[in-house]
């Protein structure tokens, strides 16, 4: 038997005939063909020859037998598929089952309930969970009645928790959700195990995130920058900002159920968190912590402030790129190792350097070279002739800076520290180290620009060097640079320098090189490494205190889970530097320290003495402190335009959420706090002490 589907077949409707040799010989297989083909829609012609006896005949049937009833099994299960899809689906049973009248739907339907009222419920448990329905109400109650409120006066074992203040710009994240989940499982656990517990609640005033947000709103509904409207008129839109938009997050804890004491929620600029901070300040101002210094700095020239490392995003570029940077209409390069030369003082010749940052060279006051290389020992002591301003460039010798172990003229540049961060009073530090390697091969001698670049500032405090700013704050040559480039921003003045060069003949070579390049992870801009007078606190003391309390097995203060970390902690802290804490925004505590201009003082720009410096609570105890210091002198006060670190008033927020400096019931009783549950990658940024 033979079953044919080739397109000679004969069709009836749209399927194949089936023809069926022998039907005698074969009479169940014929009817089972019959009734598939009847089944598909086609009619069988039976034919019926004598071939029984062909070679083979006896094993074709059987195979055709097979397909045959394997067709009929899928058919008959498709029919099957097409009764159940038409058949009433369970869900419509049930609900065909409650209009019946056996139910009523009022009874599974939760009866409005007034807000901080306990939760009124349905007669039934309703059928489906309504979180917004039944949550809403049941955490507006537990607020009311003050479930989550701590008692300092309580004579149980406390346990406390401070909630790491989110930034008044935030919203939630899944981040935040986990961290709420772990706290607050740990906090109602404790509280079920018979503890005073204290979870407190607070929201942090992001001092830059919180001024982009409000600069970007001021440009997009008035085409005004802050500087337009003044520092008081813009301060007074941030704090309206704040009160209309800011806190969404802590709504969105109680959303969460998370058992917050909002009784003790507060803010890091509220008042009394505000009088923390100026006491902080002014009572490590006094121990000698605190001091103003002339200091590199990430700066940058959007925002024109300060930034610390960990608002720096870094880009490996690893040859020459093209990058779009804020204020400049066509893109700029980066990427390129651009060689010059200066001419030498005497008619010596010249000497070749080489950077990526050329129109740093505006600012070179020296050329360092290894005091092993003879090819430039003859150089010792001499000087090179800036081409642009006519300065003399001392050429001077370094083994810190120059390596020769790197190569013919390699540079070896030290891991330098760009920023430190501690916790006033908690021990609390960071630092930044970036540490990278720069080969120039076969030129050996390296320009030094103190002023602008961290290991240049370091070469230039050990050979007493001249430190020339360049730039203005807001990333434009300044008056130093020469007229023929003053008033460019600085990448275009790189462009203009380049071509300089050309026209001078000192111009030699450009080659792609690999580097790694800062940006500012608010606006997107360029870091600049510029030399700035900032305030500063001194970790070293606090610092070995901070690793003491981790490490020391016999007063062990800290436990960090988990250990592992213990590691990292005490590799941060043996290498502490001091922290810059001066921001120059207008949205942040304001620093509290005035400057005093003496009628009888040679120079009067604004900050030139750096001991003409006082601090207080407030303008009338600063006046006092000058006339004690400068007794008998006429002078005039202004304060410090700059603001503090906004990780300033956070690391203090475990005592000031408490009261401190006051000494109130709630520091006797929840001071030293508990826990602290928080990512392990800012265990450095003002968190892990608390």
């Amino acid at each position: 038997m033979k079953v044919s589907t080739k397109s000679s077949a004969v069709m009836v409707g749209k399927g194949p005939q089936w023809t069926c040799r022998k039907k005698d010989i074969h009479p169940v297989f014929h009817e089972d063909a019959k009734m598939y083909s009847e089944i598909a829609g086609v009619d069988v012609a039976a034919r019926v020859d004598d071939t029984a006896g062909e070679p083979g005949g006896t094993e074709a049937k059987e195979k055709e037998l097979k397909k045959l009833k394997a067709a009929q099994k899928a058919e008959a299960a498709k029919l099957q598929t097409q009764k159940a899809a038409n058949a009433p689906k369970k869900s419509e049973r049930k609900h065909s089952k409650r209009d019946t009248g056996e139910e009523n739907p009022e009874d599974y339907v939760d009866p409005k309930t007034p807000l901080g009222e306990k939760k009124r419920l349905s007669s039934q448990m309703a059928k489906q969970y309504n979180p917004s329905e039944v949550e809403k109400s049941w955490y507006a109650w537990w607020e009311k009645s003050g479930f989550f409120v701590a008692d300092s006066s309580s004579s149980k074992p406390p346990f406390v928790i401070v909630l790491p203040p989110p930034n008044v710009t935030g919203a939630l994240h899944i981040g935040h959700g986990l961290t709420a989940a772990i706290q607050d499982t740990i906090i109602r656990w404790r509280r079920m195990s018979g503890y005073n517990t204290l979870w407190v609640p607070g929201m942090d005033h992001a001092g830059i995130a919180t001024q982009v947000v409000v600069e970007k709103k001021l440009m997009r509904e008035s085409k005004l920058t802050r500087h337009d409207i003044g520092r008081e008129k813009f301060v007074s839109e941030v704090w309206k900002w704040k009160n209309e938009h800011g806190g969404t997050i802590l709504k969105q804890e109680r959303r969460l159920g998370a058992s917050l004491d909002w009784s003790r929620e507060c803010f890091t600029m509220d008042e009394k968190r505000s009088k923390a901070v100026t006491e902080a300040f002014v009572r490590l101002y006094r121990e000698g912590l605190i001091y103003r210094d002339l200091r590199l700095v990430n700066w940058d020239c959007i925002l024109r402030t300060a930034i610390s490392d960990i608002e720096v995003d870094y880009k490996d570029i690893k040859e020459r790129t093209l990058l779009k940077v804020p204020g400049y209409q066509n893109p700029v390069e980066f990427g390129v190792l651009t060689s010059f030369a200066y001419p030498l003082e005497g008619g010596l010749g010249d000497i070749v350097v080489a950077t990526t940052r050329v129109e740093t060279m505006l600012g070179d006051t020296a050329i360092a070279v290894h005091p092993a290389d003879k090819r430039y020992s003859h150089l010792h002591g001499k000087f090179a002739i800036h081409p642009f301003n006519g300065r003399k460039l001392p050429i001077v010798c370094d083994a810190v800076l120059v390596d020769p172990e790197f190569g013919t003229g390699a540079v070896k540049v030290k891991g330098t520290i760009f920023r430190q961060r501690m916790v006033i009073l908690l021990f609390l530090f960071q630092f930044s180290m970036v540490f990278k390697i720069m080969t120039l091969a076969g030129i050996g001698a390296v320009k030094i620009t103190p002023a602008h670049d961290p290991n240049d500032f370091e070469v230039g405090k050990r050979h007493n060097l001249e430190f020339i700013n360049i730039f203005t704050d807001d990333g434009k040559i300044n008056s130093n640079g020469g007229s023929e480039f003053e008033g460019m921003l600085r990448f275009e003045a790189r462009v203009a320098i380049i071509e300089a060069l050309h026209k001078k003949g000192l111009y030699r070579a450009a080659q792609n090189n690999e580097m790694r390049l800062g940006f500012c992870s608010r606006s997107n801009d360029v870091v600049e490494p510029m030399i700035k007078p900032q305030w500063y606190v001194n970790c070293n003391n606090m610092a070995k205190q901070a690793l003491d309390a981790v490490i020391d097995d016999d007063n062990r203060k800290i436990e960090i889970i988990p250990k592992q970390y213990a590691a990292e902690w005490k590799r941060w802290l043996e290498n502490i530097r001091d922290w810059c804490i001066s921001r120059q925004l207008w949205w942040g505590h304001r620093i509290p320290a005035w400057y005093v201009s003496l009628e009888d003082d040679k120079l009067k720009e604004y900050g030139t003495y750096h001991d003409h410096w006082v601090v207080g609570r407030n303008e009338e105890e600063a006046q006092v402190e000058a006339s004690r210091i400068f007794a008998g002198k006429r002078f005039q006060m202004a304060q410090d335009p700059d603001v503090l670190d906004t990780w300033f008033s956070s690391g203090l927020f475990p005592l000031s959420v408490l009261g401190w400096p006051e000494e109130t019931e709630d520091i006797k009783a929840f001071y030293p706090t508990s826990v602290l549950e928080t990512g392990h990658d800012i265990l450095f940024f003002g968190l892990l002490g608390w």
